[in-house]
Parts: structure tokens; sequence; C-alpha cells
């Protein structure tokens, strides 16, 4: 039995209370979904700047009645310190996914990203404190990384960061290390690696590029490729990322608290075969896909070339076993995509 299938049968013994901003997200409403089928008591906040409804909805829909019962949801704003108090109120564990993501984006508004990311996380921290929260698991980014060239990425050696939200993920690690070493506070930071899965949104300029792809392909439309397509990247399948949160809470290693570790699946993806193995995995479905080609433009600023983590920390502290690789994830979640691009297509 691994560390998490473990889990997942005590859980549901020992209910506990889990606060999840960013709920209305795509990793927190997929944490959501779990947390609740685990008969687990979920406060939920967000503001719905990157979030959704619809989200909240298909997982009322994938659940009891009894269990969308043990759900709370608070429309508030991690930027409001009164929201993050009344978040917290009685909350055990928080799992803190609330931020404003993309690369891009913070180019584009480094002030937004930052008071998002900063202060909201500042805030975050500082209620989760106050409310006695047993440990506090937040998103931290492969963003931190920066410009170190090593592969593959371990946790302790980074270089310097290429974009103002890299640069907003580091000084969230730096404000959990100091609230560990001022105030006993127990914290765990995740490093994402490229996830991808269900109620990840397609549409917009800052979309993730695996249903942004598979929305194209779908539709017949162009997919572009920044650069020559060798760029490469760890996707990591959504349920690894559950995995990784629950684990990271509940950990009991003595030296699993206070410390960042990589989620991912430790293998490199080139841009060019993750397009071929959309392609394949939709063709099938989709027979104008056969001999369906990609476009290619120049490379995107702010964007490292390769990117690739070394897992062991987070299995040998977490017990995390990744249970999909990249192909695996892409089947599981490619029922998700076409029917949401359906269901997009009716409304």
């Amino acid at each position: 039995m691994t560390a998490y299938s473990d889990l997942l049968v005590r859980l549901p013994a020992t209910p506990k209370t889990w606060l999840i901003t960013g709920v209305a997200g795509f990793i927190g409403c997929n944490l959501l979904e779990t947390m609740l089928k685990l008969d687990q008591k979920v406060v939920g906040l967000d503001n719905f700047a990157t979030g959704h409804r619809h989200n909240l909805k298909q997982i009322q829909e994938a659940v009891t009645p009894e269990q969308w019962a043990r759900f709370q949801f608070i429309e508030g704003d991690i930027r409001k310190l009164d929201d993050c108090n009344a978040a917290c109120a009685g909350v055990d564990y928080v799992l803190h996914q609330a931020a404003l993501g993309s690369v891009p984006r913070s180019l584009e508004d480094p002030i937004t990203t930052n008071t998002a990311n900063i202060d909201g996380f500042l805030n975050m921290l500082v209620a989760a404190r106050d409310a006695r929260v047993v440990r506090f698991v937040y998103a931290a980014s492969s963003s931190t990384y920066g410009d170190h060239p090593g592969l593959p990425k371990v946790e302790d050696v980074i270089g310097k960061p290429l974009s103002p939200y890299a640069v907003t993920k580091l000084v969230n690690e730096q404000y959990a290390d100091v609230f560990a070493r001022a105030y006993g506070f127990k914290t765990i930071g995740l490093r994402y690696f490229n996830i991808f899965g269900a109620h990840q949104d397609p549409e917009g300029a800052y979309a993730a590029v695996v249903p942004k792809w598979t929305s194209a392909m779908i539709h017949n439309e162009p997919v572009f490729i920044n650069g020559d397509g060798e760029t490469s990247r760890d996707f990591c399948y959504i349920a690894n990322t559950v995995q990784a949160n629950l684990l990271a809470a509940t950990a009991e290693h003595p030296d699993a608290a206070n410390q960042v570790y990589n989620v991912a699946v430790g293998d490199r993806t080139t841009l060019n075969d993750l397009f071929e193995a959309i392609r394949a995995t939709l063709e099938p479905r989709f027979p104008h896909l056969k001999g369906f080609k990609p476009s290619y433009r120049d490379f995107r600023a702010g964007d490292v070339r390769h990117s690739l983590a070394d897992i062991s920390k987070a299995k040998t502290l977490l017990g995390y076993a990744p249970s999909h690789r990249i192909r695996e994830g892409l089947v599981e979640a490619m029922d998700w995509y076409v029917n949401d691009l359906s269901r997009r297509g009716e409304g």
C-alpha cells in the first residue's frame, strides 16, 4: 500500500476541516472534489478573478448531496485580510491555490500580479497563523528555477527569476520560511510543473498549452508552437497534484514540514512530442486530425528552454508516487476536454 492509498483510507475515518483558496479554479476545484468524496468538511474562498462558477457547479454534480452539504463557499479576496481571517476560522489545514498565474500576464501587468501573489499570500499566512491551522500548504512554481540551466531541477538549486510571476513565487517561499523560523508555523510549498487535466480553461490569452491545443485541434484551428518545438517541460497530470497536496498537509515525517517540493513526474516532453501525443489521442474521434501539423512562431519572452524535475525529495519525505505519466493523463483528461467543449458549444 502506498502512502497515498493509505491516506485515502484514513481520511474518511477522521474527517477534518480544509480551506481551499482559489477553489473555483482549475486545481482548486479538483482538490474540492477529492476532499468532498473523502467526506471532509471544506471551506472554499474565491473572487472569480480566474476561477469559474461553472467549475463549482460541476463539482456539485459529481458528489452526493450529503457531501456537497459539507462545503461552505466564501466569495472573497485574499488581498483583503478580513476575508482571509473569515476563511481560516476553525480550519485544520489550508491548501492555498489562489494566485494570478501566467508568465505573460505578469510581464504585461506586474503590479496586479504582485498584489495578488505577494500581498495576498502574506495575508493568508497571517490569517492561518492566527487561526492556528495545523499546516499551510501553498502552490509554489517551477518558474522559481529561473535561468539556472541544470537538469533535473533540484529544490535547493535555483537561478535568477525570468518574470515578475517567478519573483512573486520566490517571495512566497521566503515568507513561508520566515514564518517557520519566526513563529514556528508549519508550511509546505509545492513547486508545480505544467499541470494539466479536467476543469482547465482552454480559452483566454493565458490558457495553458494542453487545453488550448486540444480545443484548437478539435475545431480544426491552427496550433501555434513558440520556437522550434524542442522546448521541453515536465507535464504533470492533475491527479498527481491532488495527491501531493494531501500528502503534504498530512505528512508525518519529522523533516517534512517547512520545505518546498517539486510536483511533477520526472519526465521531459518536448512541445513537438506533446503536439503529436494530443493529436494521436484525438484522431480516432476527429478524423480531420490525420496529418494535422502545427505552425511555428517566435520564442516567448520569459520562458525557460527546458524543465525537468527531480522528485526524489517528495518521494522520500511525503511518500509521493505519481499515478499518471503524460500519456495516461492525456487519455484520462480527453473525455473531459471533449465534453467541456461540447457544453461550451451548446451554451
